[in-house]
């Protein structure tokens, strides 16, 4: 017998109780996920059996059809799961514990989020600023101190209070997290923070890109206007200063992860630097600095290897396709044999390919 109990009503219940929770961010996504499923239903009731695994995985091609990323596809499935299974919790349905096992909800990274050095200072250095319109001045004024403040985000950014600033210092909580974040300014910044900073007595805010007017959900409605009015100028931005690669308000955040890499700060270092929970959540941000160094070691290998070479290569990297190894293993075991490579015509010192494996492969082993 079907369960004729509302999906839609529990859903808007779940957004209302979000609202009442002031997480206005999530009770969007709940709301854009829910707009999305009765938009492919085609019906204003959705019941809770309508949501079954070839609905969902017909779901999931209606939205790719619509040209949706499968970063926004995963956040719609995994909104529609976590609705569902606090309905399970509870006890209006019972749990099919399979049913999102075929649908994507996992995240991409194989999109570009770092600019390059030269990129970067295009961005931020390339046309003086009293050659860009009074937008676009702003527009780089706040992703100049995003960069310059440990890759702050923008939603940081705008929501700082005057009375964070301490002198050189700025100590804040994370808009996302709450997480206290004490920050040391640059003097570049500070020149920047001095020129620019709000002058509205009446508003808390350390920047004028809120009004300070705003509360609640219409406070949230604000932020979101003035996100969208950021990312939009720095495309603008972008254009004017020759950079091609694609930027956001998150580009700068990436760019100073990747940069720290490069320097050798170490992943414990950036994740404290931005406030994040774990290690985890700072990998997001490296991820694409990894495979950069997995085609800069293809490159080395390319130049020197044989046969044998290859054939053991294209092993390993079946092992580290289906995840049986890590990345930094896989990194660590091309570079290994790129040095191998290098110094393969010093008979002295050199060891035999054969043994090279063996040492590889108990690498493997022990990671």
């Amino acid at each position: 017998m079907r369960n004729k109990k509302k999906f839609n009503e529990f859903m808007n219940k779940t957004i209302d109780e979000l609202k009442d929770e002031k997480r206005y961010g999530t009770a969007h996504i709940y709301q854009s996920t829910l707009n999305a499923f009765s938009e492919f239903c085609g019906c204003e009731v959705i019941y809770f059996h309508q949501l079954n695994r070839a609905n969902l995985k017909e779901f999931e091609t209606y939205l790719r059809d619509k040209q949706l990323s499968w970063n926004t596809v995963s956040t719609y499935m995994r909104t529609l799961r976590a609705t569902y299974n606090k309905a399970v919790d509870k006890k209006i349905i019972t749990e099919n514990s399979r049913l999102f096992h075929h649908v994507y909800t996992g995240v991409k990274n194989d999109i570009k989020r770092a600019l390059e050095v030269e990129e970067i200072n295009k961005l931020l250095n390339e046309v003086p600023l009293k050659k860009l319109p009074e937008d676009l001045i702003r527009c780089r004024v706040w992703a100049n101190l995003m960069f310059q403040l440990r890759g702050m985000p923008f939603v940081d950014l705008a929501h700082l209070h005057k009375s964070d600033l301490k002198g050189n210092t700025l100590s804040y909580r994370r808009y996302k997290t709450g997480g206290q974040m004490i920050v040391d300014i640059p003097t570049t910044a500070m020149k920047l923070i001095n020129k620019y900073q709000n002058t509205n007595q009446d508003s808390p805010y350390l920047f004028p890109i809120l009004s300070g007017t705003k509360t609640g959900e219409d406070l949230y409605t604000e932020y979101q206007q003035a996100l969208r009015t950021m990312n939009y100028n720095l495309g603008r931005l972008a254009k004017k200063c020759g950079v091609a690669t694609k930027v956001s308000s998150y580009t700068t955040r990436h760019t100073w992860a990747t940069l720290a890499k490069y320097c050798n700060f170490s992943e414990q270092l950036i994740c404290e630097a931005f406030g994040h929970s774990s290690v985890k959540v700072t990998e997001t941000y490296l991820k694409n600095f990894k495979n950069e160094e997995i085609k800069k070691a293809f490159i080395k290998i390319k130049k020197a290897a044989g046969e044998d070479t290859y054939a053991y290569i294209l092993e390993v990297y079946e092992d580290f396709a289906d995840n049986n190894i890590s990345e930094n293993t896989f990194i660590e075991i091309l570079n290994t044999i790129a040095d191998y490579l290098k110094n393969r015509k010093d008979k002295e010192n050199n060891i035999a390919f054969n043994e090279l494996i063996q040492y590889l492969n108990a690498f493997i082993t022990c990671k």
